[in-house]
């Protein structure tokens, strides 16, 4: 039997192992892309089945109803129409805006035709119109057999001359890989230009020179959102760069700590990834969320690296540098000025703005440039100027004493 310690060891041992397999196996994981064309679906296990190779495939059914008695043609996400000796009339379109979703019971997916034509349907259904709903089943039809082998139309069923049910039994292809939905990635808040409903936006699946960043472009900083029940499934992403050298790339953010997405509080992706050796092609980050019972969601972004870039520790430090010797040039200038201050009113005896450094300099600034007569002025001088005013406006013979002595009263008007 195996010693205790030896069998901790042995279990640790393995659990790394585990980890580091399902780590290689995230970052080697493809995109799971959104189909080129809307004729897809995501099946009630939310696996991918794109049925793009069925657009356009007519399947044609002759009619026995007892409503009417025309045909009626399935164009597959195309459209629906009946036909008769009188015309086509059709029941809907199938667009972008019209939903492909999974169905219940022994419906697998359902398809969603509307805008068809309005002859007296002008105010059917939402006022959209003649539509149509066609129910597909995976398989052959309940009642019998199709013989054709891309499938046909078991039943036909009139609601109202503006709306009809398709019952269409075809051979679905295999489940493709399970998508996370409701996750979404983008570059704001509430944006999804990288991943939506958990399938990677074209442009995005690889590198490509147009969906690029620029040198300059240091930071990015990407928004993770996801269905708030299903939140905790999500783990912290994983970056791969190719080739390993030459782009540094660091990865921070409310992602990288364990937050969980929501569509209230969407988690942080920061991505501070710097220029070190410049080529002429592209950098390709891939990037991998993975998701616990899902297909990891994987994008790709690319980055162009004309020039180095310096790290943003060395500007860092540059400023700080600055900031320190400029703080040091305040400190010395003030200890300047207050020691002039103290000097010139100990020493050279003055007061008020005599006394402060470099005024004699700024005085004289400012009489030269006023011309010399309204400049600032001693105060010495501005005294001498009024007492010899004062001695030239009195007469050399005016006796005050004999004045009063004589007891006369007199009245002293000087006029300025």
């Amino acid at each position: 039997m195996m010693e205790p310690s030896r069998l901790v060891r042995s279990l640790s041992r393995l659990r790394v192992a585990i980890a580091l397999a399902v780590v290689a196996g995230a970052i080697g994981a493809a995109s799971i892309v959104v189909p080129s064309t809307n004729c897809y679906a995501l099946d009630n296990a939310s696996h991918l089945v794109d049925f793009s190779r069925w657009i356009g495939h007519t399947f044609e059914y002759d009619g026995k109803g007892s409503m009417e008695e025309d045909d009626l043609a399935v164009r597959f996400c195309k459209d629906v129409e009946t036909r008769s000796s009188t015309g086509f009339v059709n029941f809907g379109r199938f667009d972008k805006f019209n939903h492909f979703t999974a169905g219940s019971g022994h419906i697998d997916f359902v398809q969603h035709f509307y805008n068809g034509d309005l002859r007296k349907c002008e105010k059917s259904y939402d006022k959209l119109g003649r539509t149509a709903q066609v129910n597909i089943i995976c398989g052959s039809c309940s009642k019998s057999q199709c013989k054709d082998e891309l499938g046909c139309i078991c039943n036909v069923t009139y609601e109202s001359p503006c709306r009809v049910f398709v019952e269409l039994a075809i051979p679905c292809k295999k489940q493709g890989p399970r998508v996370f939905e409701g996750f979404t990635i983008g570059f704001h808040p509430r944006s999804w230009e990288i991943v939506y409903n958990g399938l990677t936006q074209p442009g995005f699946e690889k590198s490509y020179p147009d969906f690029s960043f620029r040198t300059e472009q240091a930071h990015v900083t990407l928004y993770m959102t996801a269905i708030s029940s299903h939140s905790n499934l999500v783990q912290k992403p994983i970056v791969k760069v190719f080739p390993e050298n030459g782009l540094d790339v660091k990865l921070s953010g409310s992602a990288m700590t364990g937050r969980y997405p929501t569509t209230l509080s969407p988690t942080t992706l920061i991505l501070d990834w710097r220029c070190e050796t410049p080529r002429d092609s592209l950098y390709k980050v891939e990037i991998t969320v993975p998701v616990d019972g899902y297909e990891p969601v994987h994008f790709t972004l690319s980055k162009i690296c004309e020039h180095r870039q310096d790290t943003g520790g060395d500007a860092i430090r540059g400023w700080a540098v600055f900031g320190i010797l400029s703080l040091i040039c305040i400190i010395l200038s003030t200890l300047l000025c207050i020691g002039g201050f103290v000097y010139k009113m100990r020493v050279e005896h003055q007061r008020g703005l005599d006394a402060l450094p470099g005024i004699t300099i700024l005085s004289a600034c400012l009489e030269t440039v006023s011309g010399g007569t309204s400049g600032y002025s001693r105060a010495e001088e501005i005294n001498s100027a009024f007492t010899n005013q004062a001695s030239w406006e009195q007469p050399p013979d005016y006796d005050y004493a004999a004045k009063k002595s004589s007891g006369r009263a007199y009245e002293f008007n000087e006029c300025l």
